[in-house]
């Protein structure tokens, strides 16, 4: 195919770029079989103006983006006119660049260096150094990349720019040569709205250059639809729109909510039955756990079995019931890979939409919840071996242990109502109570069965904390990301008009060079 390239003398009439009954069709190279991606289309392109080509997934998006770039593979066909100022050029014309979607540097080379050498490659060759580096800075200014310029790109070794940066550098390495007409295949795709709106900024003060900008963009918010010009919305590789962007037809459309009818008790009973259904089935949750705890139980009282109510039996019921906390714990953390799979269908219930991510403050450091686990596991083994830690530790930390909730009802009800023989004998024997007080430090105070409730009430506590994160999780980080995408633009910008300004007022303050004229 060909493009049409500007004549001279139209450079003030502006830049144009026309399409006429354009049909693209690929061929199958197996059966021979032919399919259409887009047929008779049909329009036109004008400088100063940004045009979207939108539609569905499949609609021909970027098949018309390459007829009108030439980058057709060879298995395709097209048919129609392409004219760019009323005249053919050849396919490399340098009045045309393209923007692919993928960005490909080397990871090693810094922004202002790609620049660099990409405009050694494609600006004439008769051009000087010195103009050259001009140009670079100019377009690192346009393109907002000062503040990373001598950044390197990264790769999988060197942390390097962002997403949009990237992007931005993509454009910026196209625009060197100035051409007329840029297309575009989807430049907001994996950015954030911050990024995509200042990529779009961008593309919106190249095309009011006097060029024509051409993208496709998939699924726009409404303040990037807002700086398009012109709208081509594609649907089965036929135009169903095409035309000023801001008067395009504005149907009423019938949201219909996703929100379930039932109730939320409903909701939270039927999944909860669904829960226990599931894990009942499960083997490792439920059958699998039960087979260790009664192992582990029947191991522990063989140990334990029949050791008496000597003094020595104090120690050996406190390393027991440390024993059993700890396996408890340890078990309950197995468990959790099971859980994994439930989780996402609390999340489901809490936002009525399926969310991946859990929540930060749960799953930020995993490894530090196995440390403090272990560690809850160790402080009342040495409660028991070794007191001093305990006293000593006691002045740093608060004189409340919440790990004693989960540990003294277990010690009462060991050892409330027995006697232990004296450690010297001809002593008066050792009630439990006294045991618990002046050997463990635990209050009596309260019975083993308001340690029980305690248990219940954090139980309970922390489910419902756990409920009110998800629900509320994602009105809080949306609204949060507003926010910062609001204050990240507007710091962008600032920088942006601060640099031009610089710039400018740097060249104009630069004396002009008289050429010398010989003395008389």
């Amino acid at each position: 195919m060909e493009f049409q390239s500007k004549e001279s003398g139209t450079s003030d009439n502006g830049v144009y770029l026309v399409w006429d009954d354009l049909t693209v069709v690929a061929q199958s190279l197996k059966n021979g079989a032919t399919k259409k991606l887009v047929s008779g289309l049909s329009g036109y392109a004008e400088s100063d103006r940004i045009m979207a080509i939108m539609g569905p997934s499949g609609s021909g998006k970027s098949t018309l983006l390459d007829a009108l770039a030439g980058r057709l593979s060879t298995n395709t066909l097209m048919t129609g006119n392409i004219l760019l100022n009323g005249k053919k050029a050849p396919i490399d014309s340098r009045d045309v660049s393209y923007v692919t979607q993928d960005d490909y540097f080397l990871g090693t080379l810094s922004v202002r260096e790609i620049l660099t050498y990409s405009a050694h490659l494609r600006l004439p060759s008769k051009m000087t150094n010195n103009k050259i580096d001009e140009i670079v800075q100019e377009t690192i200014v346009k393109m907002g990349l000062q503040d990373c310029a001598e950044n390197k790109i990264g790769n999988w070794h060197l942390r390097g720019i962002s997403t949009g940066e990237k992007r931005r550098l993509s454009i910026g390495v196209e625009i060197l040569t100035q051409p007329k007409v840029l297309f575009l295949d989807e430049p907001t795709s994996g950015l954030d709205s911050a990024s995509a709106f200042f990529v779009l900024l961008v593309l919106n003060s190249i095309a009011h250059d006097g060029r024509i900008v051409v993208c496709s963009v998939h699924q726009p918010s409404s303040h990037l639809f807002d700086l398009f010009d012109d709208l081509l919305l594609l649907s089965n590789g036929e135009t169903i729109y095409f035309g000023d962007a801001k008067l395009a037809v504005k149907e009423q459309v019938e949201i219909v909510s996703n929100k379930s009818n039932a109730g939320w008790w409903k909701q939270l009973w039927t999944l909860s039955g669904r829960s226990f259904l599931n894990m009942s089935r499960d083997m490792g949750y439920y059958w699998l756990r039960t087979l260790f705890y009664i192992l582990v139980s029947v191991s522990a009282g063989n140990l334990y079995f029949n050791i008496g109510l000597s003094y020595q039996s104090i120690l050996q019921r406190a390393k027991c019931d440390a024993f059993v906390y700890g396996f408890m714990i340890c078990l309950s953390i197995g468990g959790l890979p099971f859980f994994l799979e439930e989780f996402k269908i609390l999340m489901m219930m809490a936002s009525e939409i399926f969310n991946p991510d859990l929540p930060k403050f749960f799953w930020r450091y995993p490894m530090s919840y196995i440390s403090f686990a272990s560690w809850a596991i160790q402080v009342p083994m040495y409660h028991t071996t070794y007191p001093e830690i305990r006293n000593s530790l006691a002045q740093t930390i608060p004189t409340y242990n919440l790990m004693s909730i989960c540990t003294q009802g277990q010690y009462k009800n060991d050892m409330i109502g027995l006697k232990f023989d004296p450690q010297m004998p001809g002593d008066t024997k050792l009630m439990g109570e006294e045991v618990l007080q002046k050997i463990f430090g635990m209050e009596l105070e309260l019975s083993k069965w308001w340690d029980l409730l305690a248990l219940l009430v954090l139980l309970v506590s922390y489910r419902l904390i756990l409920l009110a994160v998800l629900k509320y999780k994602e009105k809080s980080l949306s609204l949060l990301r507003r926010l910062y995408a609001g204050i990240t633009f507007r710091q962008h910008v600032k920088q942006l008009m601060l640099m031009e300004e610089k710039f400018i007022s740097s060249k104009t303050s630069q004396p002009t060079q008289l050429p010398s004229q010989p003395l008389p």
